[in-house]
């Protein structure tokens, strides 16, 4: 593990088994967060952003198994394998909340309506801070100030109902960051409020960042928040990141249809008010016995008949630290990758040909006697 990186995500699966077969929502998902870094994961919602950002935090349900590797950098320099640790055990509840926190999507369902703001706030404080209730409360209050809330005095002791949307979302973020976590997962924390507000969060966000010097996930599917946000993009599609490159790289020239196809999609400055906005045909498909190719090959403009029905493409390296997960890209690394897939396939096509062909050979011998 590199000593700048806070997390490190290897080979990470995740399986469901269920009466119909095997449902896979995350597929070998690979990633690195540096300290003070912020990773946006983007992609259509059922693509497993927030499955793999809750594997990290051992939250799923039961019946989700993960494997591979989550590899964390704890508070006194530790390298501690996350999905190694007992869900309820000791050790991952000592980290989770303290030092990795998260930022749900829906701060009216993240609340409970039977305690106050303040309360649940101080939950956190207690459990990984001090037992000292009156210092516990100085600190989710000062917390609570940080955030943007007035008057925090009467505000400690109201219910989630008595606050807004916007200022219920900031009492969240009070809640995660309470404990001065070295890695926020946020996923998906502006969806519900209106573009003023949600501005206001995402600068709150920013700021904070920078004072707890934290590293950040940002799972979303609003990629001009993810320009507003971000250092680095990893664009995710049934379970697997497809490219990933730093921010203004994959703006300035994305490679992958997918990933084209959500440039696409977003309504650009200065553009024709009667202009149609592009959009990509279909759905995801149920991550469920899947076939072996490409993911994206029903819904792709780009796709190779014969090699992408057929064979599914790995990630390369097309340039520094950016890569991407396609045969049709004139990238030498993508040509080779496809070269090779094109031979192998050939050759088990040549093979199920022989066996075909001595199948029928058996046959008629049988026949005869």
């Amino acid at each position: 593990m590199e000593k700048e990186n806070i997390i490190e995500v290897k080979d990470l699966h995740v399986d469901i088994k269920m009466l119909e077969g095997l449902l896979t929502p995350v597929r070998g998902v690979n990633f690195e967060i540096k300290k003070g870094e912020t990773l946006g994961l983007v992609g259509e919602s059922g693509c497993g952003k927030s499955i793999t950002c809750k594997a990290i935090l051992g939250i799923n349900d039961k019946k989700c198994v993960p494997h591979g590797k989550i590899d964390f950098r704890t508070v006194d320099d530790k390298e501690i394998d996350l999905l190694s640790l007992d869900p309820k055990g000791k050790e991952i509840r000592d980290i989770r909340g303290k030092q990795i926190s998260m930022i749900f999507q829906e701060p009216m369902v993240a609340f409970s309506p039977m305690y106050t703001i303040g309360n649940q706030i101080n939950e956190a404080t207690l459990l990984h801070i001090t037992k000292d209730k009156k210092k516990a409360k100085e600190i989710s209050m000062e917390v609570m100030r940080k955030v943007g809330i007035a008057n925090v005095e009467k505000r400690y002791n109201q219910y989630p109902h008595e606050f807004s949307g916007g200022m219920l979302q900031r009492a969240l973020i009070a809640m995660a960051l309470v404990c001065n976590p070295k890695l926020l997962i946020a996923d998906e924390p502006t969806t519900a409020l209106d573009v003023t507000i949600q501005a206001q969060i995402l600068e709150l966000m920013k700021e904070l960042q920078k004072e707890f010097n934290m590293a950040i996930l940002f799972i979303t599917h609003d990629l001009g928040v993810v320009a507003k946000m971000c250092d680095r993009v990893a664009v995710m599609y049934l379970g697997r990141i497809v490219e990933s490159g730093d921010a203004e790289t994959i703006y300035a020239n994305p490679q992958h249809p997918y990933t084209r196809g959500l440039m696409g999609s977003v309504h650009k400055i200065g553009g024709k008010k009667d202009e149609r906005l592009f959009s990509i045909e279909g759905t995801v498909p149920l991550a469920m016995n899947l076939p072996k190719a490409c993911g994206f090959y029903d819904r792709c403009d780009a796709r190779i008949e014969g090699l992408c029905d057929k064979a599914e493409p790995d990630l390369v390296e097309i340039e520094p630290g950016h890569q991407i997960a396609c045969f049709n890209c004139p990238n030498a690394a993508c040509q080779a990758q496809r070269a090779a897939a094109e031979a192998r396939i050939k050759e088990e096509e040549a093979r199920a040909a022989a066996e075909e062909t001595e199948d029928k050979k058996g046959g008629k011998k049988r026949g005869k006697r």
